[in-house]
């Protein structure tokens, strides 16, 4: 069993930056997949960006490649979403999420989920 605790969300101005963090309990942290998602109202929940377990890379979806940067802290059960040149259509709740599966870009692949933090871009 896996818990995870978002944090860092917030109001900002496009072109603004913001860092998310998960905590998760659990001593195997290296040995899961993590994943950022977020939704927007009305929309479904998408991926963003996912860290493999053990080393095993990383994966973005295009309209964040280039701002937006995953990692990982196995030493702290920590990931981290580093968000720079932000959009108003970057306006979402985003979701951590994690999964014994190595390779993991849909909703349905994760197992364990945080409880979202509210991200708001002002134009």
């Amino acid at each position: 069993q896996v818990q995870l605790v978002e944090s860092g969300g917030g109001l900002v101005q496009a072109g603004g930056s913001l860092r998310l963090s998960c905590a998760a309990s659990g001593r195997t942290f290296s040995s899961y997949t993590l994943g950022w998602f977020r939704q927007a109202p009305g929309k479904e929940r998408d991926i963003i960006a996912s860290t493999r377990r053990n080393a095993g890379g990383t994966y973005y979806t295009d309209s964040v490649k280039g701002r937006f940067t995953i990692s990982r802290d196995n030493a702290k059960n920590t990931v981290y979403l580093q968000m720079n040149n932000l959009k108003p259509e970057d306006t979402a709740v985003y979701y951590c999420a994690a999964t014994t599966r190595f390779i993991a870009t849909m909703r349905d692949s994760y197992d364990y989920w945080g409880q979202g933090t509210q991200v708001t871009v002002s134009s």
